[in-house]
């Protein structure tokens, strides 16, 4: 059975000379890399100014040697090594075919991401986790020959961290894509996350979802209360994660009464600030 390894640079290493460049040696060096299946990459230097282009690139020079990762998660940092909304991506287009093996794949920041042509026949999990995702990304999601897809899960964010579209962008997303084993989803993270959950709820793959996610955004009653109204329809939603949200007391009460598993914790008041109304979704900086 394959294990878990992260790789990182912390200050001192990038000061000693690492840095994106020297990610991939440095992965081929480590004489237990050969048994990793779950492969991590969290901050390879000042990742606010250097992109992980390279570190994508030589991977696909030594597709040989990587072909046996089976999990592959860039960017896994916090705020403290780098802001989400900063880390610079790269162009994901020729790592489809690198990876042969790769069963999940975790992408963390969206600044200059692009994920190409997606065509993988064995990726069951994709993840993008930023505080803005763009409609370009979107469409290549949108558009991708994912067979064997069982878990999406997105997180939108806002405009001023490259979430350029509107709920017709995700409604669109899922009336156009074709995830025939889709059994978990989640559309997370937002401003607008009551219009996303009515995309949702409306949208061809909820028979047959399993997990649905809405947390992490500015969730109300008013979303609640369609989540409600609608759930009992689909006995086949076994858990309805709408953790960190601004629902009231009794929605979430509700919600909680509801046959599925339910996760509606982390609640939040709306503040109030010159007249205006003001809510936050979870990850956006």
């Amino acid at each position: 059975m394959g294990k878990s390894k992260k790789y990182v640079y912390d200050y001192e290493q990038f000061e000693n000379g690492k840095g994106p460049g020297t990610m991939v040696a440095d992965i081929l060096n480590d004489p237990e890399f050969s048994q990793v299946s779950d492969l991590v990459i969290g901050c390879w230097g000042e990742s606010w100014d250097d992109s992980c282009q390279i570190i994508l690139d030589q991977i696909v020079e030594n597709k040989e040697r990587f072909s046996h990762v089976e999990s592959l998660f860039v960017g896994d940092m916090d705020y403290e090594e780098c802001e989400v909304s900063w880390i610079i991506q790269g162009n994901y287009s020729r790592l489809w075919q690198a990876l042969p093996h790769l069963k999940e794949l975790t992408v963390k920041g969206s600044s200059e991401l692009v994920l190409g042509e997606i065509s993988h026949p064995g990726l069951e999990s994709l993840t993008i986790i930023c505080g803005g995702l763009p409609v370009s990304v979107i469409q290549e999601i949108q558009n991708a020959k994912l067979p064997n897809l069982k878990k999406l899960v997105l997180y939108i964010g806002i405009e001023d961290y490259g979430f350029d579209g509107s709920a017709d962008t995700i409604k669109t997303l899922l009336e156009k894509s074709d995830f025939p084993k889709l059994a978990h989803l989640g559309i997370e993270d937002s401003e607008i996350q009551d219009e996303l959950v009515r995309a949702v709820l409306e949208c061809k793959y909820i028979k047959q979802l399993k997990v649905l996610d809405q947390d992490n955004g500015t969730l109300t009653d008013k979303g609640g209360a369609l989540l409600l109204e609608t759930i009992p329809s689909y006995p086949n939603i076994e858990e309805l994660d709408v953790h960190f949200h601004y629902m009231s007391e009794g929605m979430v009460k509700d919600l909680q009464a509801l046959p599925a598993k339910v996760d509606a914790s982390e609640r939040y008041e709306p503040e109030e600030y010159k007249g205006e109304i003001w809510m936050n979704a979870m990850l956006t900086e």
